[in-house]
């Protein structure tokens, strides 16, 4: 039996993650052997008590579930954010997510800015090294508020941690017959870390000779992205490389409506949530776009050891594509809850 732990959030999030449980429901009803509790930290218990992720919690987390789902935290209530801060930057630190997991899909022509390029041409996967680089959080300002002040932000990283994301990369590319793993960086500016990251990568590629390893600047790489998307299969990038990256694969493939994302450590619990934001003024409108949330089930599905069921979802979420049967984001006009129904109709049909 596979556990789960449900945090709904806030805003929209509790919207998409009640979509997302139909579609649980439906995988277990099938005989898969899965369960899930639901726990109510967000906006509305720390403002009611103060809690945001007691360290307690994150130990049943580790100890007693396979895999954390997350709708959207965040609420203008709390502008520093203490809350979304430790719930989410809390467990992919303390739980060593070191991997940040983002396929870019296109499931229909129709949805990509890119003039030309079809469902064959986006296809690829980003991975992040999620746990070090420049969201470390190592730093200081000295003299703030002065006009001397100095504020210095370090970018951490170690040769394990490198090593780590970079071998994920290769072994995913092997597992799933990818032909080439892009490395990004920005060495020619960042020489330090670039040079550590560069040695890592080819000295690790030695062991996959038959995978193509190929270099970008990430500002090339961006623009690769624009051009030519169709010529990477996996691109593994450092923290804030890869989250700026990540963000233009998801708009490439579609939108934030159809982004998701898992925060890894082979064999250990992990973290899977849909991109997008909490977006509080439209919780409870019927509004959001609950796709994000259902496709991230379905990698947490596969994670989980379930691969057929990440592909059913995406067939159907394929399917409600292409006879628009999606919310008005993607050029359709059913609501939250009405296109989490299609998804269960298509998926028990």
């Amino acid at each position: 039996m596979k556990k789960i732990a449900v945090i709904p959030g806030d805003g929209i999030g509790i919207d998409v993650t009640e979509e997302t449980l139909k579609i649980l429901e439906v995988v277990k009803n099938f005989s898969t052997p899965i369960e899930w509790d639901v726990f109510d930290y967000g906006a509305e218990k720390y403002l009611a008590t103060g809690i945001t992720f007691p360290d307690e919690e994150m130990e049943n987390f580790r100890n007693n579930y396979d895999a954390v789902f997350v709708g959207a935290v965040g609420d203008p209530r709390i502008p520093d954010m203490t809350h979304a801060r430790d719930i989410l930057l809390g467990m992919r630190f303390k739980l060593d997510l070191y991997v940040n997991y983002r396929p870019v899909k296109l499931y229909h022509e129709k949805l990509c800015p890119l003039k030309g390029k079809s469902t064959d041409d986006i296809d690829f996967v980003v991975f992040r090294e999620n746990t070090e680089g420049m969201y470390a959080g190592t730093g200081g300002i000295l003299k703030k508020g002065t006009a001397d002040e100095v504020a210095v932000q370090t970018s951490i990283n170690t040769r394990k941690g490198v090593e780590r994301i970079i071998r994920f990369g290769f072994e995913y590319a092997k597992e799933h017959s990818k032909h080439t793993v892009t490395m990004t960086d920005k060495s020619n500016a960042m020489r330090f870390e670039g040079d550590l990251w560069q040695r890592a990568f080819y000295e690790v590629g030695e062991e996959y000779p038959d995978i193509e390893k190929q270099h970008w600047y990430i500002d090339a790489l961006l623009m690769q992205m624009i051009k030519r998307p169709e010529q990477f299969d996996v691109i593994i990038a450092g923290n804030m490389f890869g989250d700026i990256a990540t963000d233009l694969g998801g708009q490439i493939a579609g939108g934030l409506g159809l982004a998701a994302s898992g925060n890894i450590h082979p064999g250990k619990v992990s973290l899977f949530e849909p991109v997008h934001g909490s977006a509080p003024k439209y919780h409870g409108k019927d509004v959001a776009n609950p796709l994000a949330a259902i496709l991230t089930a379905g990698i947490m599905l596969e994670h989980l050891g379930y691969p057929e069921w990440n592909e059913k979802i995406e067939n159907a979420v394929r399917k409600a594509i292409e006879t628009d049967n999606v919310p008005r984001d993607l050029g359709g006009n059913l609501g939250t809850r009405a296109s989490g129904d299609y998804i269960v109709a298509a998926l028990t049909e």
